[in-house]
């Protein structure tokens, strides 16, 4: 059976999609090229040539600033992301975008465990967005156990992008042909999910 997405499910659901991917750039770009001691490696390197030195501290804090802007982005997103999950978890109680019950039983197997997987991902969502929020907003005395807890996130995450996808293409060649171009244009939109 093809299944259908209201309009508020398909812009809910993409808006999150696209807010994750810009947070994992960010994260990448954190961790990879703009990694606070290889850009200061990279300033050192240029400051040589020209005569100039700076300590290991000040090319930090240079480095530091050099990526804030990037990484402010990692921050609004952040906020935007939050007010996402608030509204998902608000549209139910309009009748709008129901959270399954994985405990049902007329669900099979299959059925239950892609309803236990959103359920640990909304979790683990959760437990990123209030880390992040007083990480940025809370008493600066829990800003490093909140970062510790925070960074933990990515090991969630990437995983679930990726048995996400793997079981939307899974779906899509074998029992739910069309899913993908229901999540995008929302055919049999009048029977909503």
């Amino acid at each position: 059976m093809k299944q259908s997405y209201s309009k508020v499910y398909r812009i809910i659901h993409w808006a999150m999609a696209i807010s994750f991917i810009l947070l994992l750039i960010t994260i990448f770009l954190r961790l990879t090229w703009m990694n606070k001691d290889n850009m200061a490696g990279i300033i050192e390197i240029y400051l040589s040539e020209t005569g100039q030195v700076l300590s290991q501290e000040q090319l930090i804090v240079l480095a530091k600033q050099i990526r804030k802007p990037m990484w402010e982005w990692h921050i609004y997103i952040g906020y935007f992301l939050v007010g996402l999950f608030i509204i998902r978890f608000l549209l139910p109680f309009f009748g709008k975008m129901k959270i399954s019950n994985p405990f049902d039983k007329r669900l099979n197997t299959k059925e239950k465990l892609q309803k236990w997987s959103y359920i640990i991902f909304y979790v683990g969502v959760v437990i990123s967005l209030v880390t992040g929020l007083i990480i940025e907003l809370g008493p600066k005395d829990l800003k490093k156990p909140m970062e510790e807890i925070h960074i933990l996130s990515i090991y969630y995450l990437v995983p679930f992008v990726v048995i996400h996808l793997a079981g939307v293409l899974f779906a899509e060649f074998t029992d739910q042909k069309g899913i993908v171009s229901s999540i995008v244009s929302g055919k049999n939109e009048d029977k909503q999910v």
